[in-house]
């Protein structure tokens, strides 16, 4: 209940700080222009506050904490009186029109970019795109445990996240991505993964999986805790112990044990296995046993070591921070670089080659805002700047309702010189109602699949 909570929370806050800038772009603009601004209110409903400047903006918080608006004077809406009508909204030229609507999106571009900017000066803290497991086409293609990948296709890779995006990217066009790695000693290689033979329909959100890798900070340390009773390792392994090799064979995950155990088994004999023991390096001869677990399936060679428990979060080795100077170049890179990956996503769900079940709702929103502030002030930073520019491009799209749609009433008039007929502007708000809808109700859909998965 906790969790659901303090999801709610950052979501409310999530989206009212994001759309009260939004709409305070819409405002700032619509003021210059010399329209009148009615009412600034964040949220909707009932106002819980108000009041009113010298121009008469009446500034307003409401009981709804979802949202806001700005309400301008505008003859389509009501009778404006004559001494005010050069306060219109609708008597404003288009041009000015066009800026007030594209300053909402405008504004959260920015933010976009001041919100990167604070999250590079504090410092994100995350994990380098080094391979802890290789197997599959991974490793047909040449890539080791141990491998960082540093650029795909030419771009650089900074983090793990920057390599299953542009990984997954690559996989959805068929793609077989040209990779810059560094090996544990620090030689660069150029590999190149066969992503194109994933079979048909592959679940784009397991991309590194299929394709055989694992990240090393995925990865669980071999510290056992302890040995199952009965086993070969009882009385041998104890809690704590750090399996470092088994038969001479380096192990470095406790992933690593069962596939070395196996070859074992089917060798037969004994198996060495050494261990560090608080500093201390032991050998522990011990001899593999075939059992079957009706929770692991079939009858396997095992030696009786327990994983470990708990495991404490793998220490960051790839923290992205600048100086306040440095961060400001950097921030408008990293929003022009996440721009085009949205809008090469939407694309690609458009054609119908990147899943739909990309489009989160507001469930899968405030579970991430929720995680991103437990990690701390850069990646609470990270996340809204994301959602901040997701707002930005989705209110862009030509549809009605949005911004976006009523940029494109205004180009209309601009290339035929008189506004719109009232006719085809209802007709193409209802269009918009339902294209919205639509997309509300997958985005809802999409959430529901995956609090039941």
């Amino acid at each position: 209940m906790g969790d659901v909570l303090s999801s709610v929370l950052w979501m409310i806050v999530t989206i009212g700080l994001l759309v009260t800038f939004h709409e305070f772009g819409h405002y700032w603009v619509a003021r210059r222009c010399g329209v009148k601004v009615l009412r600034f209110s964040v949220g909707f409903g009932r106002p819980l506050w108000s009041r009113r400047d010298r121009h008469g903006t009446e500034f307003a918080v409401a009981a709804i904490p979802l949202g806001g608006y700005v309400k301008m004077l505008d003859e389509r809406e009501g009778d404006v009186p004559a001494s005010e009508l050069a306060g219109a909204f609708n008597r404003k030229p288009v041009g000015q029109r066009i800026a007030i609507v594209a300053a909402g999106p405008a504004a959260n571009l920015l933010l976009c970019v001041l919100l990167l900017w604070g999250m590079f000066v504090v410092g994100r803290p995350d994990y380098s795109a080094t391979l802890g497991q290789v197997q599959g086409i991974a490793a047909q293609a040449g890539l080791r445990p141990g491998d960082r990948i540093g650029a795909i296709d030419g771009r650089e890779v900074r983090t793990w996240m920057d390599a299953l995006q542009l990984l997954t990217v690559a996989a959805i066009d068929r793609h077989d991505p040209q990779l810059q790695v560094f090996d544990a000693q620090g030689r660069e290689s150029t590999r190149r993964l066969p992503l194109s033979t994933l079979p048909a329909g592959f679940d784009q959100e397991s991309v590194a999986r299929l394709a055989g890798l694992a990240w090393h900070h995925q990865m669980a340390p071999a510290v056992t805790s302890g040995a199952r009773p009965g086993s070969p390792a009882a009385g041998l392994v104890e809690p704590g112990d750090v399996v470092t090799a088994i038969d001479g064979r380096r192990i470095d995950y406790f992933s690593d044990i069962a596939p070395q155990v196996q070859a074992l088994g089917e060798r037969g004999g004994p198996a060495m296995v050494e261990v560090d023991r608080h500093g201390e390096r032991l050998a522990l001869e011990m001899q593999p046993v075939r059992q079957s677990d009706e929770r692991d399936g079939p009858a396997r060679w095992v030696l009786g070591i327990e994983p470990p428990q708990k495991l404490a979060p793998a220490p960051h080795d790839a923290v992205q921070r600048f100086g306040p100077l440095a961060a400001l170049p950097a921030a408008v890179r990293e929003t022009g670089r996440m721009a085009s990956d949205s809008l090469g996503m939407i694309r690609r769900m458009l054609t119908g080659q990147a899943s739909v079940k990309n489009i989160s709702g507001p469930a899968t929103i405030a579970q991430v805002a929720n995680a991103s502030a437990k990690r701390g002030v850069a990646w609470f930073l990270f996340f809204l700047a994301l959602v901040s520019l997701s707002l930005a491009i989705i209110n862009l799209l030509p549809i009605p309702v949005l911004d976006g749609g009523h940029l494109l009433y205004y180009l209309i008039e601009l290339v035929k010189g008189s506004p719109l007929s009232e006719r085809s502007m209802v007709a193409g708000q209802y269009a918009g109602l339902a294209m919205l809808a639509g997309l509300m109700g997958l985005a809802f859909y999409n959430d529901i699949l995956r609090l039941v998965n």
